[in-house]
């Protein structure tokens, strides 16, 4: 596994998989500490359904449309709450800065929920 790929990237694609096995691949803003990926989703959205089915996924390096720059990996997701959600939200936001502040002001205006997902690479 060769997480140092993702070491100063803005985006990485993030497939989770239908209950047919199908894949969908997103790409997502994230931060990383202590080999563990963080990204942040709408709470209602498909890729949260998917994982609360299926927690097997994989990431790769990519630009902002989903090309890829590097090798994917396998992994684990799972739904984060509290303080390690929390943790996240700061790794986010110190990353991504204004942009990260303005959509989650924007969100919470609109009373749009959002999740944070966790990756552990295999």
């Amino acid at each position: 596994m060769n997480t140092d790929q993702f070491t100063r990237r803005k985006y990485l694609n993030f497939e989770s998989y239908k209950r047919d096995g199908a894949p969908v691949a997103t790409p997502m803003w994230f931060a990383e500490k202590d080999g563990l990926f963080f990204v942040y989703s709408v709470a209602n959205v498909g890729k949260v359904k998917r994982i609360r089915n299926n927690p097997r996924v994989r990431i790769a390096p990519c630009d902002i449309r989903g090309k890829l720059e590097g090798d994917w990996i396998t992994g684990q997701a799972r739904i984060e709450e509290g303080e390690t959600a929390e943790i996240a939200n700061k790794l986010l936001t110190r990353k991504y800065g204004l942009l990260k502040r303005i959509g989650s002001l924007y969100s919470n205006l609109i009373g749009r929920k959002r999740m944070v997902i966790s990756i552990r690479p295999d």
